[in-house]
C-alpha cells in the first residue's frame, strides 16, 4: 500500500475522531474528563489519603482534631458508597459513549470494506478477462465464483437472524454457528 494512501487513511480516521470529540455535548466532555482523572494513581492516592486521615483522626490518633465519626465509621461508610455511586455511574456513561463511537467505527470499517470488495472483484473480472483471451486458457470455477457480486443484505439478514435465533447461547457457539452458516 502506497505511503500517501496510508497517510490519508490515518487522517480520514483522525478526523472523523475529532469531528466526533468536538460534537460532544458539555456534560460528556465533564463525564470524559472526569472519568480519565479517575483511572490515574493520583486519583488512588488522593482516596488513600483522605480515607487515611479520616481514620487516623477518629482513632483519636492525632491530637487536637475531635473523634466524629468512631468507629464501624458510619460516616466514612456513607461518603464512600455515594463515591461508588457516583463513580460507576461517570464510567458506565463514558462506557455508553465509547460503544457508540465504536459502533460508528464498526460501521465506516464496513462500509469500507465493502467498497474494497467492489473494488477487488473488478479488479478479478479485469484478470478474468485477460485470462480469456490468452490461448491456453482453462476455465477456473474458483475465479467465476470469486468475481460473483456480494450480497452483503444477505449476511446482514442471516447475522440477524442467528443474533436473535441465539437468546442465552454463549458468544463463542453462537460466533461457530455464524461462521458455519454464513461459509454455506
Amino acid at each position: 500500500m502506497p505511503l500517501n494512501h496510508i497517510k490519508r487513511s490515518r487522517h480520514i480516521i483522525r478526523s472523523f475522531e475529532a469531528q466526533e470529540l468536538k460534537k460532544r455535548p458539555f456534560i460528556v466532555k465533564v463525564v470524559d474528563a472526569l472519568t480519565t482523572s479517575f483511572g490515574t494513581i493520583a486519583f488512588l492516592l488522593g482516596n488513600l489519603i483522605i480515607y487515611g486521615f479520616w481514620i487516623l483522626a477518629n482513632t483519636g490518633k492525632i491530637p487536637g482534631i475531635p473523634i466524629i465519626d468512631p468507629y464501624p465509621y458510619s460516616f466514612m461508610n456513607s461518603f464512600v458508597s455515594i463515591e461508588a455511586i457516583f463513580l460507576s455511574i461517570i464510567v458506565l456513561m463514558s462506557q455508553n459513549r465509547e460503544n457508540q463511537r465504536d459502533t460508528l467505527r464498526s460501521e465506516l470499517g464496513l462500509q469500507v470494506e465493502l467498497i474494497s470488495e467492489k473494488e477487488i472483484t473488478k479488479i478479478l473480472d479485469l484478470l478474468r478477462e485477460i485470462l480469456e483471451n490468452q490461448k491456453n486458457h482453462k476455465h477456473d470455477s474458483e475465479l467465476e465464483e470469486m468475481t460473483e457480486e456480494l450480497d452483503a443484505g444477505y449476511i446482514e439478514r442471516k447475522l440477524i437472524e442467528q443474533l436473535e435465533n441465539s437468546e442465552g447461547q454463549p458468544i463463542v457457539e453462537l460466533k461457530e454457528k455464524i461462521k458455519e452458516r454464513i461459509i454455506k
